[in-house]
Order: structure tokens, then sequence, then C-alpha cells
């Protein structure tokens, strides 16, 4: 929930965990019932894609929908979660439960194409006008969807705000998009996936108020023939363990396609190609690996 200074951003969180949602909603509707008023009043001079908000529509905090909850989010904590995918022009973002559309609206306010993913047909076309008013409607785009059932292989950023529960029943999901794809969530985890970066901002942020970021590992686990000596990698996301011949690897992991681990001394560091993957070993040149 933002302070006053901020305009309101939707996200969405699930119905289920009662005592996190009741929590949640007390939170947030104790300080959003004095708060919202002077937020939405300010929104325009805050971000423009809230300026012209539809006088008819009007979403309410901790409103229900399918499966999930609406609750505000600070732009503070927005521009963050794209500071850490490092999003470019080039990018192409979705937004799972996009509510009114903020992310994919800063999304394309910095050049991206974005596309929002909301259940809630009356937030779906709240998103597209504030789009239109923010002057941004041809890169930022909403779909009335079922977030479960979307194709996301063409997206290169995935954000979303959705309690642990739901992140996980999206995990496999996101493990098979394309390598090098980032995921960034506010606050909630990934089970045992463990985030490969994790920032809190302090300033104008009251709650929720942590992003997270996992990027995409490539599917390495298995057997690989290099130079003759087979690497034996097991994979529990982008964390290695295995072997170089007889010698157990240290230090392995994956960042997307980029691949690193420590053998006999010696650090080996590389990219993964599908079935090959070739680098640099610090002071024995080059190596390359091929998938038995």
């Amino acid at each position: 929930m933002q302070r006053s200074t901020l305009s309101p951003l939707s996200a969405r969180l699930p119905l289920s965990a009662p005592r996190i949602r009741a929590a949640m909603l007390a939170s947030a509707m104790a300080f959003s019932l004095f708060h919202v008023a002077g937020a939405m009043a300010q929104t325009a001079a805050a971000v423009p894609a809230q300026a012209g908000a539809q006088k008819g529509y009007v979403p309410d905090v901790g409103q229900e929908g399918k499966d999930v909850i609406w609750v505000p989010t600070p732009q503070t904590l927005v521009d963050k979660m794209l500071d850490m995918a490092k999003v470019t022009p080039k990018d192409r973002l979705m937004d799972l439960g996009s509510g009114d559309g903020r992310t994919v609206i800063t999304a394309a306010q910095r050049g991206l194409t974005a596309q929002g993913i909301e259940y809630n047909p009356d937030l779906v076309e709240l998103s597209r006008q504030n789009a239109k008013r923010a002057g941004v409607a041809d890169r930022a785009t909403f779909v009335a969807a079922d977030l479960f059932t979307t194709d996301l292989s063409q997206a290169d950023v995935i954000t979303m705000f959705l309690l642990s529960t739901i992140n996980e029943k999206l995990r496999p999901k996101l493990l098979d998009l394309p390598a090098g794809t980032r995921v960034v969530s506010n606050t909630f985890r990934m089970g045992d996936w463990e985030p490969d970066a994790s920032e809190t901002v302090t300033k104008d942020c009251s709650t929720y108020c942590t992003a997270l970021l996992w990027i995409v590992p490539a599917k390495v686990e298995g057997k690989w023939d290099m130079g003759g000596k087979t690497l034996q990698l097991d994979q529990q996301y982008q964390m290695l363990s295995g072997k170089l011949g007889s010698a157990p690897i240290s230090d392995a992991r994956l960042n997307g396609t980029a691949i690193a681990f420590t053998a006999d001394g010696v650090r080996y560091s590389g990219l993964v190609n599908g079935r090959t993957m070739s680098g640099s070993a610090a002071g024995k040149g080059e190596w390359s690996a091929k998938r038995n």
C-alpha cells in the first residue's frame, strides 16, 4: 500500500490462504481508508497514466475477483522491479493480473512493448483508457484472460504480484520459458526456487516493498562430453552440482544461458546453446562440450 504522495498501482492477490489474505486486507484497508482519496487526487501529478481515471468504474481496495483481490502497490516498487529486470525498449513484458495497468503503462513509458493479463473486464477497460491518456496505447495493451491459460512464451520479462501458492502453481510454466526470461515478483516467493536477486525499497513504501528476481535457467542436467572427459551435471533450478571426470565441481550455477563452475581449481565459464556449450577456462584456454 502506498503513501498518499503516490498514485495507486493495481496488483492481484489470491483469495486462498485465509490468514494471509485477512492480514493483507486489514493492513491495506486500514491504511487506504485514510489515504486513498488523497492518493487518487494526486495521481495526475504523480503518474500521467492515471490522470484521467474513469469517472464510472473505480476499483475498490480489497475487491474480489477470480481467485484474487485488488491491492494497490507503490510506484517506487514498480520502478524497482523493472530496474532489476534490466528492461530495454527491445523487451516484451507481460504483467500477470495487471489490474489498473500501472506496471504495463510504466513499462511502455520506458519504450517496451507491454501487455497486461487481467480477468476483470472492467479493469481491462480502465487500463486501456489509462494507457490512452498516458499516450502509450500503441505499446501498452490489455486482454481479459486467465493467466493460467495464457501463452507466456513471447515475453522477455514477466511481472506479477501474487501469493506464493499461485507463484508455485505457475512455476512449471515459467521454467519452460526460454532460458534468460526474467521473472519479477512483488514480495511473494516461488517455493524452493530461490530468487537470483532480492531488493527492498524504503522510500515512499510502507508494505509489500520487496522485489524478487528470477532468471529462467537453461536445462543442462545430464552427461556432456567435454574434451574426452564426462561432465556430469545435476540441476536444481539455477544451482548445479556434479563432476568433471572424477573431480567434483563447485560454485556451479546458471544465469539464464550463462554457466560457470570450478573443477580441479580451474574456473570455467561459458554459454549454453541447446545441446552444446562453450567458453573459457581460467589459464587453460577455450573449452566446449556436447550433450551425450
